[in-house]
């Protein structure tokens, strides 16, 4: 029998699949700190990982560990090195997302573009009428959008924004020509002369050491007066404190952001006190439907891996 820690909580739907089979027993563990976590996770042969950080301190301790499947599609929580030297597999929910996600972006961009939040503060104060006329709005309608990043996510935004009759340029040196062509995108191969274009970049790469800071103020400044700049892929690719000076200075329209470098935000950031920004707590994938299928894909990953039938999308090359 295998052991299995489900780190933080997940959907009730994934924890169902480990109790139908009587191959696994579970622990759901809600102490995440790091002390608790060298505790108790040595005894078990595999993990589920949310949010909560796995470095080699941790690690060090879990001699029996054999797999890791994360609640999600990104893995800067875990030490990449440690795993490799110790041959403890690392899986991703690559199906469950993409949807979810891409109408973030999309509620986002029109919650921007609409200047909601300008026209409720203006009702809830009793001036109905008399600042709205002064209040900018744009349409979407024949606007070009940068999807940075096309994966899973960024396929299935690009249906969306189609369907809004936006033009799609596609930034992404790993995908090829022909493939976003298929999708109705048209790819660009430089990053920088890209953005100079786009009405609205969406960004949908990992953070690596090339894309930290990718958009900094120089880069922000280059961009269109009016643009929208939208972050559900990872805190450290947008420089915050360049993002909040590049708003006060009018460079760009709006920004919208569901991740950032310390999560939670820090309560004396920058961000917090610009109204520029439409914030949102890393929850792109929140919808009960979302929680539920990467809740299901977490499990049966595991499930999959001791049956020796995981899916080679599933798993993260090392």
């Amino acid at each position: 029998m295998y052991k299995i820690a489900i780190i933080e909580e997940i959907h009730n739907d994934g924890v169902e699949l480990l109790k139908k089979n009587s191959n696994f027993e579970y622990e759901i563990i809600t102490d995440v700190s790091e002390k608790n976590l060298i505790k108790k996770l040595p005894e078990f042969d595999a993990c589920t990982l949310r949010v909560s950080k796995l470095d080699s301190k941790i690690l060090k301790h879990c001699q029996r560990l054999k797999v890791i499947s994360r609640h999600g599609v990104g893995y800067d929580n875990v030490d990449l090195d440690y795993i490799k030297k110790n041959n403890i597999r690392l899986l991703i929910t690559a199906k469950a997302n993409a949807v979810a996600v891409a109408e973030h972006v999309l509620a986002l961009i029109l919650s921007i573009s609409k200047s909601i939040k300008e026209y409720d503060n203006e009702v809830r104060n009793g001036n109905f009428k008399k600042n709205s006329h002064k209040i900018q709005t744009i349409e979407l309608y024949n606007k070009e959008i940068l999807i940075a990043g096309f994966g899973r996510i960024g396929k299935a935004l690009i249906k969306r924004c189609l369907n809004f009759e936006m033009k799609v340029k596609i930034y992404d040196p790993y995908v090829d020509k022909k493939v976003i062509k298929e999708n109705g995108g048209e790819k660009v191969e430089n990053f920088d002369e890209a953005i100079r274009s786009c009405d609205i970049l969406s960004l949908h790469m990992p953070l690596t050491k090339e894309t930290k800071n990718i958009l900094n103020y120089d880069k922000i400044k280059k961009m269109k007066k009016k643009a929208i700049l939208i972050n559900t892929a990872r805190g450290g690719i947008i420089n915050e404190n360049d993002l909040d000076k590049a708003l006060k200075d009018k460079l760009i329209f709006g920004a919208g952001l569901d991740v950032f470098v310390n999560e939670p935000i820090d309560k004396d950031s920058v961000l917090l006190k610009n109204n520029k920004i439409i914030l949102s707590p890393h929850s792109a994938t929140f919808t009960d439907e979302c929680t539920s299928r990467m809740a299901i894909e977490t499990i049966k990953n595991i499930i999959d891996f001791f049956d020796n039938k995981i899916q080679k999308e599933m798993m993260v090359k090392l």
